[in-house]
């Protein structure tokens, strides 16, 4: 299990990494709100460690964008209203510093236990991730950098892996997000994500249904 430690003082991150890898979990580390949320897809942790006084965006700041994942809050803050409040918004534990590592182990384990609720800010099709609240998309384990209107033609196809999606309805419902992409436009986009993607992984992952519109290669 891996576990992602998202502290800016390095003496407690240190310690927790020396106790949580003697303990047989995998660790990662992230020093602040930004490094925390570059490392998400890469990481792919099991629960997450996380204190709140980071530097640039807080824990409080990203706690909306780790859905999904179990998180602990491990912070100095005391206040009744700061513990309900991240728990409310997700946090599976709130543990106050200066902590005892046993109780914290143990809050671990109940925290792995209870699992990551299902992430419907990720999708996936093959090896393909497309992470919406982040708006980043990663293929074979490298990030490929698409356009807007890439972006919203992928996340529609992905969101109906089984379904051709007809032309006039991948340009009604990408309209708001992307304006630019027109009819006669359409067949271009869809050609650089295709070559994005397949630079990414040497696969084709998007198929031309011949006077119907668009599909995810299934086979």
């Amino acid at each position: 299990m891996r576990i992602l430690i998202i502290e800016d003082d390095l003496h407690i991150g240190n310690m927790l990494e020396e106790v949580l890898v003697k303990k047989g979990y995998a660790v990662a580390r992230a020093y602040s709100g930004t490094e925390a949320l570059l490392a998400l897809p890469v990481e792919k942790p099991d629960l997450i460690l996380l204190d709140l006084m980071l530097p640039g965006l807080s824990g409080e700041d990203i706690m909306p964008k780790l859905k999904g994942i179990p998180v602990i809050v491990v912070s100095a803050k005391t206040d009744i209203d700061d513990k309900v409040g991240l728990l409310l918004e997700g946090a599976v534990d709130y543990i106050t510093k200066p902590f005892h590592m046993k109780e914290l182990l143990a809050r671990v384990v109940v925290g792995l236990r209870k699992g990551p609720e299902p992430d419907k800010s990720v999708l996936a099709f093959a090896d393909i991730r497309l992470y919406t609240a982040l708006h980043t998309v990663w293929v074979a384990e490298k990030e490929v950098r698409l356009t807007r209107t890439e972006y919203a033609i992928l996340k529609l196809l992905m969101q109906n892996p089984a379904q051709v999606i007809t032309k006039s309805l991948l340009l009604d419902r990408i309209s708001e997000d992307t304006p630019d992409c027109t009819e006669s436009s359409l067949k271009m986009h869809i050609s650089h994500l295709r070559r994005k993607l397949r630079e990414a992984s040497g696969q084709d992952y998007i198929e031309a249904v011949w006077g119907i519109g668009f599909k995810l290669k299934t086979d």
